[in-house]
């Protein structure tokens, strides 16, 4: 069993993972929180409104995300696009991700490789 501060360091990277993903959907076309929840789902991220939700207004309150909301089969639905903030952020995120990836993935994976310390 995981220690609290292992969990901790867990929680706080796979809530760093959604933040990402939510940013790039959100850079591709409008999105909404239950849409969020299902995608998730759909790569292992089992999470409720209660997590989602917190996670757009703390997006949108840090000025990445902005919202408008649109009447869909009678009732109010918001729905969250980046901003310009919001998409120089996601290039900056990706290149840092290419290059974590190669470093923590990519290079354990060729043959002979050992890990670095």
């Amino acid at each position: 069993m995981a220690s609290p501060a292992s969990q901790k360091v867990l929680r706080d990277a796979v809530l760093g993972f959604m933040r990402i993903h939510v940013l790039h959907h959100a850079a591709e076309e409008p999105i909404y929180g239950l849409e969020m929840i299902e995608e998730l789902k759909r790569h292992g991220f089992a999470i409720g409104p209660g997590t989602m939700y917190p996670l757009l207004h703390s997006l949108e309150e840090a000025g990445l995300l902005r919202s408008s909301v649109k009447l869909v089969s009678g009732k109010n639905r918001k729905y969250y696009r980046t901003t310009k903030a919001g998409d120089v952020l996601l290039v900056r995120l990706r290149a840092q991700i290419r290059e974590l990836v190669h470093e923590v993935v990519d290079e354990h994976d060729e043959p002979g490789a050992t890990p670095r310390h």
